[in-house]
Order: C-alpha cells, then structure tokens, then sequence
C-alpha cells in the first residue's frame, strides 16, 4: 500500500507544538514501513522523522500555522490565515496520492474534512481530539453519512463525544518499544508531562507534590506563559522542577527514573500517549478518570484512577504507588500498544476506506 499522511499543521515534527500528534505520526510511519508500506510524510518545514523513519519520503510546505481549536470557542467559525500551512499541505498531499492508494489525514481542522466531500481520492481522517468545534462535527457528521468508514478514534471516550458515528472505528495508538527503556525506580521523583497550558491541569499535580512536601519534575513546552507563572507564584519556591521539552530518547530516559506519573486532564483527553510512555518504561500512572486514560490504565495494576479533579484522592494514591509491579507496566504495553499492533489496525482501516471507492 502506498499511504501519503499530511501532518499536524501546528509546529514542525520534532517542535513539541503538535502535542501527541508528533508522537502518532512517527510511530505509525515506522510501524507502516515494518510492514512493507510505502510512505510519504506532508509536514511544516523544519520538520524531522525519527532516523529509523528514514526510507518515508519527506515533502516540506511553507506557511502560516493553523490556530489549535483547543484555545478557540466551541461555536467559532472556521479561520483561515493568509498563506495558510495547512491549505498548502493538503494540496500537495492531494496531488501526491493521485498516486498513491489513500491520504490519511492527521489534522483535526475543516479543510481536509470538507475537501473528502469535494475529490474523488480517499482521504482517511484520524481524529485526535473530541468534539472541540461544532461546525468541524456538523461537517463529520455530513461526510459519515457518504464514506461511513473514513473516519477513527484513538479510544471509545472520544468517539462518543461524536454520538452520530453508531460503530466507532477504535484504533488506539502505537509506540516504538526499543525508544523506551524498562528502568526500576522504585524511590525516584513524581513527575508530569504535557503541553503547559489549562486544559492540562498542572496546578492539581503540584498540588499534590506541594502536600507531600516534595518537588515535581515537569516536561514539555510552556504554552501559556502566564498559566505557567501563576501556578509556580501559588506554591513554595523550587516545588516545580522545570525540566523543558526534550524529544522522545531524552524523555524516556529521565521519565523512568520517575516512581510514579501524574496525569491531571481538565479535558476528555483523546487518548494519552504520554501515560503509555511511561508505562513503557516501567513508571506506574496516577490520572484523573477522564477521556481516553480512563481506558488505558488498570487501576491497581498499573496505575490508578481517580475521580475527576478529585487531588485528595490522587495524593492518597501516590502513597501507595509502590503496590504496583512496574514490570506489569511494561507487558502492558507490549501486549496493546506496539507500532506494528497499531500499524495493523491501520491498516484495516484503510482497507476499509479505499474499498468504498471502488
């Protein structure tokens, strides 16, 4: 099969602007590509694949990054910018997979959307947020109703956020296992990893940190600056460590020296690769009982839940986070989240969607 994927158009690949997406799209090129797929990557300039992604072709467009609908109002129109990033990248995709047999589309905007009503190149979406914007859901509901399989989810929390899809294509997500080294700490820090911006909701983790008097560890790109700010003016100097965004050998590497990840969610998150990252290296996972997480940890095997923004809870699960095997954690992953599981799943999917045609 030959697939062309048109990338976030929010930050170059390897810039952490693109949150989960970056992590997506890598780890389902090299499980595409070890399966014998030919692929072609659409992404901002700048952007860089994982070196063991080197046999995917990489095409490079120009412009102007797309505002994330995550800081924009449910009910907002449709914003286009002038010399707009993602119209470029969805016009070379499409003159691209004129030969190819599928474009797979890893944006969550209106444009790809609306051109699948508009050309006849299957044009698959997988879809990496929930509903975040009703005239982008108005218009998967009209394209479901044409090409019922063009659409996934990442878990079955998010699909229900779009209640008109009756059979949900649930496909997960997938890592490259050999990133991740297994690491037994059972006494190391807390730590907490993410985009720094609301929606995240750090100041519950420090929160607890700042309760059992001891510093947390925070990686990933300040987003908002401000949000940032407040929250390390609220709690005792040094009760943050920030650590800063470090590409995915970096992060493994530090984050399995943690005992346990917080993960604090004020918003159904799709899936959570950030929890499966962690797993893979061993570290058990703490999170709010929301969106995709939900579906991913076994609580009291590896990890546990808590009810939404319930921190007393949380903080009384870090004290008993030595309960967990963290080998557990590690075959968990092994067993439901490889690249190539994923890149299988994929690929059913896509079978699906050329099939409707022909």
């Amino acid at each position: 099969m030959r697939i062309v994927l048109i990338s976030t158009p929010i930050g170059y690949l390897g810039s952490g602007k693109g949150g989960g997406v970056e992590l997506t799209l890598n780890s389902l090129v090299s499980g595409l590509l070890s399966l014998g797929h030919s692929v072609e990557v659409i992404a901002p300039k700048n952007s860089k694949l994982y070196r063991s992604n080197e046999k995917a072709k990489l095409h490079f467009v120009e412009g102007e990054d797309q505002v994330s609908w995550q800081h924009q109002n449910y009910n907002s129109p449709v914003s286009i910018p002038n010399n707009s990033l993602l119209a470029g990248m969805l016009e070379k995709g499409l003159d691209i997979a004129k030969k190819a047999d599928v474009l797979l589309n890893l944006s969550y905007d209106w444009l790809p959307i609306w051109m699948t009503l508009n050309v006849d190149i299957p044009i698959a979406h997988l879809i990496s947020m929930g509903s975040e914007s009703s005239i982008i859901s108005n218009l998967i509901s009209k394209v479901y109703k044409k090409y019922p399989y063009n659409f996934a989810f990442h878990s079955k929390t998010q699909a229900n956020d779009y209640p008109f899809i009756k059979k949900p294509i649930i496909i997960g997500n997938g890592f490259e296992l050999e990133n991740y080294i297994f690491q037994e700490s059972m006494r190391g820090p807390m730590g907490w990893v993410g985009r720094v911006a609301p929606e995240k909701g750090l100041e519950d983790a420090v929160y607890v940190a700042n309760a059992l008097g001891e510093k947390l560890n925070v990686w990933g790109v300040i987003e908002d600056e401000k949000y940032a700010s407040k929250i390390e003016q609220s709690y005792p100097p040094g009760t943050i460590d920030w650590m800063g965004f470090l590409a995915t050998d970096e992060l493994q590497k530090e984050l399995g020296k943690c005992r346990v990840l917080l993960n604090t969610p004020k918003w159904n998150e799709a899936y959570g690769n950030v929890i499966v990252e962690a797993l893979a290296c061993g570290v058990p996972v703490i999170a709010y009982k929301r969106g995709g997480p939900g579906e991913i940890i076994q609580h009291g095997k590896t990890g546990y839940l808590a009810d939404p923004d319930n921190k007393e809870t949380m903080l009384s699960y870090v004290e008993i986070i030595g309960k967990i095997k963290r080998q557990t954690c590690r075959e968990w992953v092994e067993r439901n989240a490889s690249a190539e599981i994923f890149a299988n799943k994929v690929v059913s999917w896509l079978n699906k969607v050329i099939n409707e045609y022909k």
